[in-house]
């Protein structure tokens, strides 16, 4: 374990010898309070990738059949959650009311470490839309090559990926039942599954307390607690 402070709030901050072995060139600048798009400026993971400031909380609201969406910041989520997985890629998406606004999150993680992640929003979409959009985000999150375990909480993603897909491909795309809804992205998340075949999609129950998987929803519902 290495400490480091953080060049924006002056803090000190721990980071796991495992995941600095695992990117021999990131020098840590920032602490995970400051990286999450809930502090109060931007920071920048060992991704370079940028993480925006998280927007104020909405009341909450219901969806997915009537469940509640969880209404909590990200920081929030890390202070009350620490069970679960502590490495991976956890993405979510969500709709309200569906189809309606929306949004999605990923949040690609290594020994608690946020190492990437991202988040948006669609003001006319479906939740499955954002659920696919979600993967698409958490694939690209992963550095080429490199071992992970994407999870997701929509077994139709899960089920579209690893088991339909490499049917409906072989057939040009079509299925015997219907059309294939949403098949821009699922082409696109296809091929990026096919691309990094040493990601394994696997399914994970909905708020279901694992720290990461209620991040990446509140990632997916930040546009909930945007101010206009």
């Amino acid at each position: 374990m290495s400490t480091f402070q953080c060049q924006h709030c002056g803090r000190s901050f721990n980071v796991p010898q495992a995941t600095l072995d695992k990117y021999p060139s990131w020098q840590p600048k920032t602490c995970l309070r400051c990286r999450s798009p809930s502090g109060s400026s931007a920071g920048t993971g060992p991704s370079g990738r940028k993480t925006g400031s998280a927007p104020k909380r909405l009341p909450a609201v219901t969806a997915r059949g009537g469940a509640a969406e969880a209404t909590l910041t990200l920081q929030e989520v890390l202070a009350t959650y620490t069970d679960g997985p502590t490495t991976g890629v956890f993405t979510d998406g969500a709709a309200h009311p569906n189809p309606g606004a929306g949004g999605w999150g990923a949040v690609y993680v290594v020994e608690d470490e946020i190492i990437a992640q991202e988040y948006g929003a669609d003001p006319q979409t479906t939740n499955n839309r954002m659920e696919l959009t979600a993967l698409i985000a958490g694939y690209r999150l992963v550095p080429p090559g490199r071992p992970a375990v994407m999870m997701t909480d929509s077994q139709l993603c899960v089920d579209t990926i690893n088991t339909w897909a490499a049917g409906w491909e072989k057939n040009g795309w079509k299925r015997k039942r219907g059309e294939i809804k949403n098949l821009d992205l699922v082409q696109l998340l296809y091929q990026l599954s096919r691309a990094h075949p040493q990601i394994e999609l696997r399914w994970i129950k909905s708020h279901n307390g694992y720290r990461w998987n209620e991040y990446a929803d509140a990632l997916a519902t930040a546009y909930r607690r945007a101010v206009p």
